[in-house]
């Protein structure tokens, strides 16, 4: 089991099927399962699930309630999601610290609901005095959210303080370790012979280049495969350097005299 098998997703009156959908795949994402709907719009449990793929046991278990007070009656701790500031002195928290405070209630088997109201009018001062704490979400001036927008931020705050939901990204199939001390002097040590013979440092201290791709390849953190690699490069081109300057050295060609006049063929 999860913590977060005891968080709850509790809509008042929600007016628009659409945000029922994509609230059910943010669930499904976040690793919550309960949604409760208090006296919602009429919708279609199929269209549903075709607009939040693969989330049928998610839908099947969604609840309705005739009224909020049997919607929170198991709930230990309710968190109302309010925009806007209200006369009441509520005690006010963002997602990330609503979800530290609670997130040992979950552990503890307490249920936790997160209240969202109507898509125009949010929460009524009557369903927020159920609440002992309003969230608000940080946003710009601007801070209108879409309903299913403002159930995402919360729960993803919940999931990474839950910590075990989280999936985990198998590493990549040709994972490497760092480079030994060695790689790394000879990457470096073909680099230099490459740059020195396309000229590179013609017009340049050759320390003071050395010395900076040192310290952007060190900041960079590559492994022992790219690192093999970037010398790989600096090996071709000077095989490639080797190839042209051996062809033109056996070629059919002479080289320009002192007048500039274009090669000949012999």
């Amino acid at each position: 089991m999860s913590a977060l098998d005891f968080l709850s997703v509790v809509f008042l009156f929600p007016q628009d099927p659409v945000n029922i959908a994509a609230t059910v795949r943010a669930m499904k994402n976040m690793g919550v399962s309960d949604l409760r709907l208090v006296k919602p719009c009429p919708y279609d449990p199929f269209r549903i699930e075709g607009v939040a793929h693969g989330t049928r046991d998610l839908v099947e278990k969604i609840r309705h309630f005739e009224s909020l007070d049997e919607a929170l009656a198991d709930c230990r701790r309710v968190i109302a999601f309010a925009g806007k500031r209200r006369s009441a002195k509520w005690e006010r928290l963002a997602p990330r610290a609503i979800a530290e405070r609670h997130i040992e209630d979950l552990g503890a088997g307490h249920r936790v609901a997160l209240l969202f109201g109507q898509e125009d009018h949010g929460l009524p001062n009557d369903a927020l005095d159920r609440a002992q704490t309003l969230c608000m979400i940080p946003t710009t001036e601007h801070s209108s959210l879409n309903l299913a927008q403002a159930v995402l931020v919360a729960l993803y705050e919940f999931h990474l303080a839950a910590g075990d939901a989280t999936r985990r990204v198998e590493a990549h199939r040709h994972q490497a370790g760092p480079a030994t001390h060695e790689e790394w002097e000879r990457m470096f040590a073909d680099t230099e012979q490459a740059l020195d013979a396309i000229a590179f440092f013609r017009t340049r201290n050759p320390e003071l280049v050395m010395r900076s791709l040192r310290s952007l390849a060190f900041r960079a953190k590559p492994d022992e495969r790219e690192v093999t690699m970037l010398r790989a490069i600096s090996i071709e081109v000077l095989r490639t350097i080797d190839r042209i300057t051996r062809g033109l050295a056996k070629g059919p060609w002479k080289r320009r005299d002192d007048a500039g006049s274009p090669p000949t063929a012999e």
